[in-house]
This record gives structure tokens, sequence and C-alpha cells, in this order.
């Protein structure tokens, strides 16, 4: 697109060959292919693409390092990608504060090191957090295993760098934990996918680097004995940092054709529970908890150093990428249900009947329930078990996407479960900040 090339202090991609890559995620999706890729390095590179873009009816397409899971930043017709990969700006950390400054562009894993290089800690986890971008985990409100504990993204975010629909780099926040001058626009921002304008750097909460792990690794003979364990020990005083599961159908995979370590997981089903808080290697926590467990312990193991602590997350970390080279095709979703209500989910889904695994993050209740047929199904067929999925979980209090976000594989069932009221002040939101529809176009809304 020859109107791109008048772009200050841009990298352009117009090659076909250059733009393929850049028409999917890690989602099942393809879109289109793009009118562009643009790689801008200034404030004054985003200005004059607003200004493209509204003058010339194209879209803008956010993109990070491309690991989402719902096709937030695969191309809808006539759109141009803007990739926050050359995006400059430095890490820098405020002890003092508690905080942590950083562009878009910068790799989540260099945040946390950053964090952690000053005895501090960022928790947010997603299970690319090796290889995403921070930009991405602010749109989609990234989640992980330690949200069990310490909340999805949006918690740990103080204010919001975003170019909206004047073409201007616009802050909102403070790098301050309290802050109640009207309502907070940049949580508006953060999980919005792009839609309202993209996010180009922010300034984000720390907290003190935990000093103790104790993580634990819990094979139960019964598969529902799982089930009940999130509420009982939220019940009686003990909380996660993480409390990770797979089913029976899911270690069968792994057993079966997963590596060495994975074939010798024990157990019908499996847990990984770790704390973090103080205390919690000491004699009188571990007794409170096997007391707490009960029979449910037998064939308990705690890992006695770093290095079984490394090798018990190893497979957890792994599960998701052994699966999509096994299964290509399959399709993963990350419904919600409460932790009080996962025995009826889980007997719903047996209801359903169709074939799939679930692991994920049984502390909050964000299950990973993964197709793995999807490629061999029928497309209307395949629909349908996605509906009655959603259906199941949302009958149950719960919702469609716990961390994965919205963009356009789920955004028909968005659309078709969500109270009215809510998809109307979301368009509402839609219209006023981004009057001309430039901000990601076709995607949540």
């Amino acid at each position: 697109m020859d109107l791109l090339r008048s772009l200050p202090d841009t990298t352009l991609l117009t090659e076909l060959d250059a733009l393929e890559p850049f028409r999917h995620d890690e989602s099942h999706l393809v879109g289109h292919v793009p009118l562009g890729v643009v790689r801008p390095r200034s404030a004054a590179a985003l200005r004059e693409l607003v200004r493209l873009a509204k003058a010339e009816g194209f879209g803008l397409v956010p993109r990070g390092a491309g690991t989402g899971k719902a096709g937030g930043c695969v191309p809808t017709a006539r759109t141009v990608v803007v990739d926050f990969s050359a995006w400059p700006g430095d890490l820098n950390v405020s002890s003092q504060d508690l905080a942590l400054t950083a562009p878009a562009s910068a790799l989540l894993r260099d945040v946390k090191a950053a964090a952690i290089a000053e005895g501090l800690f960022y928790p947010p986890d997603p299970n690319s957090w090796e290889s995403c971008a921070l930009g991405g985990t602010l749109a989609t409100n990234a989640g992980g295993p330690n949200a069990c504990k310490y909340g999805m993204t949006r918690h740990w975010v103080l204010s919001v760098d975003a170019l909206l629909e004047d073409g201007g780099i616009h802050t909102f926040g403070i790098s301050s934990v309290k802050s109640n001058a009207g309502p907070a626009l940049g949580q508006l921002l953060i999980g919005s996918e792009g839609i309202f304008g993209l996010i180009v750097g922010a300034t984000l909460r720390l907290t003190p680097l935990p000093r103790e792990y104790a993580t634990l690794l819990l094979p139960v003979a019964r598969w529902e004995d799982l089930l009940d364990l999130p509420g009982r020990l939220c019940g009686a005083g003990y909380l996660p940092s993480a409390f990770e599961f797979f089913d029976p159908a899911v270690l069968a995979e792994l057993r079966a054709h997963g590596p060495e370590e994975a074939r010798r997981l024990p157990g019908e089903a499996l847990a990984i529970l770790e704390f973090d808080e103080r205390g919690c290697t000491s004699e009188p926590f571990l007794e409170g908890l096997l007391d707490l467990l009960g029979p449910v312990a037998d064939g308990l193991e705690i890992a006695s150093d770093e290095r079984q602590r490394k090798g018990i997350w190893a497979v957890r970390r792994m599960t998701s990428a052994f699966l999509k080279e096994r299964h290509p095709k399959k399709v993963s979703e990350d419904i919600v249900v409460p932790r009080s209500r996962l025995r009826e989910f889980f007997a719903g889904l047996d209801r359903l009947g169709f074939p799939s695994v679930s692991y994920g993050h049984l502390g909050d209740g964000n299950l990973h329930v993964n197709l793995l047929a999807a490629g061999e199904t029928d497309p209307a067929l395949l629909e349908r078990q996605l509906m009655d999925l959603f259906r199941l979980a949302t009958s149950l209090g719960g919702t469609l996407s716990g961390e994965h976000g919205i963009g356009l594989a789920k955004r028909d069932a968005f659309l078709a479960l969500s109270d009215p009221a809510h998809i109307q002040t979301l368009r509402a939101l839609k219209r006023a900040m981004d009057p001309a529809g430039i901000f990601n176009p076709g995607k949540v809304i």
C-alpha cells in the first residue's frame, strides 16, 4: 500500500511472503492478508498512521508477539497490522514506588526478570510468559496459574499509555496504588483487545518477591476427589498461589505420547499445588495442610529443592504445546466456573458427550477444555459443541473466557450469550472512543 510508505520512523512490510505469518496467532483462525504490516518507532509515526487510517478507511490491528489464542490480532478485511515489536522504551523499576514502567514491546519474561533483579515480583504468568509481549498481556488481561492468588493482569496495572483516535498518546493513571480522580479509564483499556485504542506502554504494580515455595504434586486415585479441593482449601484459609490440574483424559494422552517425564505421571488425575507465603515450608503449615487433605494426600510428593520444583512445573508448562503438536487443529477453550460448582460442570460436560480433555487452573475455576478432534469435526457441529460448552459454563454462573479473551474466535458466542445491556454499553463506548471505527475492527463486539 503506497500510502504507508510516507510514514516516518516506520518499517513497512508489503510482500505477500512477509505478510503471511501475520494472518494468524495461536488460535485456529486464519485472517485476511493485511494491506501491510507497519512497525512504528515514534509517536509521530502513530499520529500519521491514525490520520491515514481515518482518511483512507482502513483499520488498525495491534500485534505483539502473536501468542494470543482468540484471534485478537488476526487481520480482518482492509486492515493494516501494527506490529509493536520495535516500539522503543526502557524497563525502569522504582523500588520505592513498587512500580515498573515498560513499553508494549517488552517481553513479559524481561519484565518479570527486571522485577526479580530488584527483589520484587510481577505475578501475571500466562503459559506463553517466556515469549509473549507485555502489550498483548495488557490488551487481553492475561492470567496464568498465579491468578489463583494474585488475580489477573488488570490487578497489577497502575497506568496505561495508549494511542487514541486523535492520534495522540495519552496516559491514564499514576504510579501509585491510590488514585480516585474519577473512573479509572486505564482499566477500560486493559482487556479491551485494542478496540478502544492501542496500548503502547504501562506502569505496573510490583510486590516483594516470595522467599519460600511449597510445591506439591498431588496424584489422586479418583478424579472426583480433586473437584472439591479448591473450595475446601479456601474455606479453611489456605490460598495457594497456584492450583493446576490434569483430568484423566489429558493424563492418558501425556502417558501414551508425551515426553519421558510425562509418561511417569501418577494417579487417575493429578494436581499441582503451590504456596508462596512466609512459613509455607514449615512443619506446622504442612501438617495442617495434610490434615485438611486427608486420604486424598496419599501419594503426595513435595519438591525438596528448586530443581524438583522446576521439574514439576515443566510438565505443566509443556502440556499445551504437546497437545498442539499432537493435535494441530484442536480447539482449546478457557471457560470459567465458580469453584463451588466444579462438580456440576464436569457432570454437565460428561452429559454433552463430545470428546475432550481438560487441564488448567482448578484453583480459580479457569478450565482449558480441549476439543482434540476439532479439525475432523464438521464445522457446524463444532460450533454447536462450543456453544453447548459456553452455555454450560454461563448457566453455572461462569463465563466463556477466563484469560484468552474474545477476539474473533468467541465473538459470535459473546454476542449471543451476553446481557444485551452489556453489549449496548460496549458499543456506545466504542462509538465514543473510536467514531471512525479504525481500532481492531470486527473484534469482540
